[in-house]
Order: C-alpha cells, then sequence, then structure tokens
C-alpha cells in the first residue's frame, strides 16, 4: 500500500480533497511512496522471475542471431561482397541505412537520462536505466556495420590510428575512420554512464542475493556502502557526466551526417544534414524507449508500478515535439532546392515522389508526420500504452524508410542518366539486418534479468522531494531541492 501523504498540515482534509489526493497518488509515481524495503524487493522479483515463454524467446533470438547474423556474415567473408546488393551506381546499401538507424536509436539514452536529468524533468526517474541500455546495446548492433561494409574484416585494424613500422596511417578522409573514432568514444562515455546510477542498485542486489549472482553483483558494487562522501561522491560524478556526455551525443551523430554532407553526391550536399540528423536521431530514439517501456511492462512483474501512463503521456508530447521538428528539417531541403537553382538536386527529390520506389518516400513521411501529428496531440491516446506501442513502432518504420530513402535511393539517380539504377538489396544483406536486431533484443532479454532495470534509488529519491501542499483551497504537487 502506498504511504499516506498529508495534503496540508493544520487542518482536516475533506473527503473531496482526499479523494483529489487519491487520485494524485494513483497517477503520478512521485506521490505514491513505497517503502524502501518494498520496492527493492519488487524490482529483485522481476529480474529474478523467468518463465519458459522467456526462456524460449532467448534461445530463439540466440539461434537467430548465430544464423541471420553470424552466419550470413561468416558467408559472405567466405564469398565476397558480390553476394552483397551494392553495386554500381548503389555502393552504400542496407549495411550503413541499418547502421545509421542503430547510432540514431542510441542517442534516446543519453537524452532521456542526460539531458532530461541537466533540466531536471522528474518524469524521466523510473526508466532512466532503460533508455541507458538502449544505448549501449543500440551502439554494440551498429558499431559491427564499420566492419561488415568493410569486407576485408581481418584488416580493420586500419582503421584505428596508431603508429607503425610500416608508415602505414588511416586514410582520414574515409568515413570508416570517422565511424569508428565516434562510436569508439561514444560507446565508451555511455556505458560509464550507464554504470555509475548502477552502483547503489548493484549493492542493492549484492545484499539480497546469493550464488553466483552476488558473487557478480559484489564485483560491480565496488564496496559501496552508502555512506554520505559516497553518495556526495557519486552525484557529483554523475552530474560531470550528464554535462560532458551531451555534446559527445550531438558530435557523434553530427559525424556520422558528415559521412554524407562532405561528399559530392546530389541530395546530400547540405549544410542542415548535421541538425537534421540529430533530431531524426532523438525522434527514434524516444520513440524506441516507448516501445520498450511497453514491453517492459507488459511482460515483467511490478513493472506496472514503476512506469504509468504519465511516463507514457510525457514521452509521447516529445515525440510530438520531435515530428515537428523533423518535417521542418526534411521540408527545408525541399524549399531550397526549389530555390536554389540545383536541376539535379530537383530531380533527385522529385523521383524520391515519383520514382519507383516513391512508396518508400510516402512511407517515411506517413509514420514521421502523418501518424504523430494526427494522434499525439490527444491525451487520451498518449495515455494509452498499447497505442503508444503501435505508434512508436510505425515512427520507427519511418525512420528506417528515411534512411533508406537518404541513402540507396539518393544514390541510385544521380546527375547522368545513364548510371540510374535501383537498388535491391539480396537476401544476405537482409539477414544481416534482421540478425542485429534480434542481437538487441537478445542482449535486452539478458540484462533484464541480471540488471536492476528500475533504478530505485532515484525514484525513492524523488519520491522524497515530491509532495501535495494546499494552496487555497486546490492541493498540488510541490518539489524540494535535495542536496
Amino acid at each position: 500500500m502506498a504511504a499516506d501523504v498529508k495534503p496540508f498540515i493544520g487542518s482536516k482534509a475533506s473527503p473531496h480533497q482526499e479523494s483529489e489526493a487519491e487520485e494524485l497518488r494513483k497517477e503520478h509515481l512521485m506521490l505514491d511512496p513505497m517503502p524502501r524495503d518494498e520496492m527493492n524487493q519488487m524490482v529483485m522479483e522481476a529480474m529474478t522471475t523467468t518463465t519458459r515463454k522467456w526462456w524460449a524467446w532467448v534461445i530463439g533470438l540466440g539461434l537467430a542471431v548465430a544464423v541471420l547474423l553470424f552466419g550470413a556474415w561468416g558467408y559472405m567473408i567466405a564469398t565476397g561482397m558480390g553476394v552483397a546488393g551494392i553495386r554500381r551506381p548503389v555502393y552504400w546499401g542496407i549495411f550503413i541505412v541499418t547502421f545509421v538507424f542503430w547510432i540514431g536509436i542510441s542517442h534516446a539514452g543519453t537524452f532521456v537520462s542526460a539531458i532530461l536529468r541537466v533540466f531536471k524533468a522528474e518524469f524521466r526517474r523510473p526508466f532512466t536505466r532503460a533508455a541507458e541500455l538502449m544505448t549501449t546495446f543500440g551502439l554494440a548492433a551498429g558499431a559491427l556495420y564499420p566492419l561488415i561494409h568493410l569486407g576485408r574484416v581481418w584488416v580493420f585494424y586500419w582503421m584505428v590510428p596508431y603508429p607503425n613500422a610500416r608508415w602505414l596511417w588511416p586514410n582520414f578522409r574515409s568515413a570508416l575512420v570517422w565511424d569508428f573514432l565516434a562510436i569508439t568514444t561514444y560507446l565508451l562515455s555511455s556505458t560509464i554512464y550507464l554504470f555509475l546510477p548502477l552502483i547503489p542498485d548493484m549493492a542493492m542486489a549484492r545484499d539480497r542475493s546469493t550464488g553466483w549472482r552476488h558473487f557478480i553483483y559484489k564485483l560491480l558494487a565496488l564496496g559501496w556502502r552508502g555512506t554520505e562522501a559516497e553518495w556526495f561522491r557519486l552525484r557529483k560524478a554523475i552530474s560531470i557526466f550528464a554535462f560532458a556526455i551531451i555534446p559527445v551525443m550531438f558530435s557523434v551523430h553530427t559525424i556520422v551526417s558528415w559521412d554524407f554532407a562532405v561528399s559530392m553526391v546530389s541530395g546530400w550536399q547540405s549544410s542542415i544534414f548535421g541538425p537534421y540528423f540529430i533530431i531524426g536521431a532523438i525522434l527514434s530514439g524516444i520513440s524506441a524507449v516507448v516501445t520498450i517501456l511497453y514491453i517492459l511492462r507488459s511482460t515483467m512483474k511490478n513493472m506496472d508500478y514503476f512506469i504509468r501512463k504519465e511516463h507514457f503521456d510525457a514521452l509521447g508530447k516529445l515525440i510530438l515535439i520531435f515530428s515537428m521538428s523533423w518535417a521542418y528539417f526534411f521540408f527545408n531541403e525541399y524549399i531550397l532546392a526549389w530555390y536554389g537553382g540545383d536541376e539535379a538536386l530537383k530531380q533527385v527529390l522529385t523521383l524520391h515522389a515519383t520514382g519507383p520506389s516513391a512508396w518508400v518516400w510516402y512511407t517515411m513521411l506517413i509514420c514521421n508526420v502523418a501518424i504523430p501529428w494526427l494522434f499525439l496531440w490527444n491525451k487520451k491516446v498518449r495515455r494509452t500504452p498499447w497505442l503508444m506501442f503501435i505508434i512508436t513502432l510505425l515512427v520507427n518504420v519511418g525512420m528506417y524508410a528515411e534512411r533508406y530513402t537518404i541513402i540507396p535511393l539518393t544514390l541510385g539517380h544521380q546527375r547522368s542518366p545513364f548510371d540510374w539504377g535501383i537498388y535491391n538489396p539480396t537476401i544476405i544483406e537482409v539477414s544481416i539486418a534482421l540478425g542485429t536486431l534480434c542481437l538487441f533484443i537478445f542482449l535486452y532479454l539478458i540484462a533484464s534479468r541480471i540488471i536492476p532495470l528500475v533504478p530505485v534509488w532515484e525514484v525513492q529519491e524523488g519520491q522524497m522531494s515530491h509532495t501535495l501542499r494546499k494552496i487555497g483551497k486546490t492541493e498540488i504537487p510541490s518539489v524540494t531541492e535535495l542536496e
């Protein structure tokens, strides 16, 4: 049962006021406090409960990763890049499309955790770790693609800028080198940022587990005892990393956009590609967070206490805002092409909407603009988790279509009509792309039974700082700064 929260001091609450207070407690997690031990037990129970269905998913996804990803990749290494559909005029295909997609997905953890932490958005507290895990696993899936697209994966170390006796230095003009440096930096910083807030919860799991779990949690807790000095240093470190990782997030996807913007390809030479890619990454990332939250809420025990309709509502508003921002940058490119007088660019953009693959372009607009604008303005839709699940799935379908439009569709129709061509991905490429999706889900399933997906200490901290106060005849939530 939730602890009682007094609406005001010095007078007796009326039945109507008590009813309003109860409704607020049911609606807002921060106003529905529960004893710390009970919350810890709920999270531990969710971690240690495994069903036959969970094991079936783990085994099935593990086999899918082995066959679709590593099996198809091994076949491509043994046979050669000819089994992929990348050939003149399209030399960047579904591999680079999926790479950009996963890097975009990974931005959600930084945005939800770091930026919302900096702006003190309280609704972020119960799902920051779920978003941070998505960042790490999204980067792990995306980091494979520079290696896959390299073809000769055994010489991947040529992308690393290290001195050597043969005077062989990496080609710093190559997008592969840029991507390698960007992903390595972002993966390292995001993993540290994931681990720091995890330390108190590792100590909690250490004190409530035995066997191999106790051994692992003891190592990861780093001897955490919960002293005042430890809490002070932890909060200071989290605050520093929250500010430091934000420019890293922006720089990473800007570098990914430079893979295209610095080329001589019509449709890619655009100064707005940096912010355009960042907005698109945040849009797809937040949508993926909502999708994952719905799955966690529906499949894991006790998650409905921590993940409530208010969280879907708040994230739905962010999706609507970034959908509008993305639409602005998208149509800005068409306006510049129309008034800029670049006939080749006009021709490329016109073929996107009228060519043989125009259905991809229309899918992108319907999923990224029409659906969010039609539905997410409605509070009832935003507070209906299964509807938000469907909408966010469609948004990410649209974002994948956007990357497909930018890369193979643009490359297939350049300045010389005799060199036009239609890109058709092969079964090997599709298998590898699906394999990385299976890898992402597989890693998340394993992590859900090893790592506390809810940062209990952050939730309790928020509940301690939130109270109901009476102003006049109205009770409103108030937040107290905790030092």
